[in-house]
């Protein structure tokens, strides 16, 4: 769970992101599962946008979508959300949270 000052912190690193996975007509797959949980193993932080076709809103995605990552959603806004979890390789930690 994030503290709103790391909530803060995470928001502001990720207002320079582009979406790097877009949801689509096909919904939240378990291949989509899949690729989204190699990102943020790698990244840490992502952002993901949401077409106008797809059955969910920005705000529904981002909570399904948390919950099978184990990840926390960090800010959602329009039909865009970002995700954060920490990494599990120590050596791998990109993000330093207070």
């Amino acid at each position: 769970m994030l503290t709103s000052k790391q909530r803060a912190h995470l928001r502001s690193m990720a207002q320079s992101y582009s979406p790097i996975f877009y949801i689509g007509k096909l919904g939240i797959t378990d291949e989509v599962v899949h690729q989204l949980d190699n990102a943020i193993n790698a990244r840490e932080l992502i952002k993901i946008g949401v077409q106008e076709n797809c059955e969910y809103t920005a705000r529904e995605a981002a909570d399904i979508i948390a919950e099978k990552l184990g990840a926390d959603a960090v800010a959602v806004i329009g039909r865009k959300f970002v995700l954060y979890r920490q990494s599990r390789d120590p050596k791998k930690r990109v993000i330093e949270l207070e």
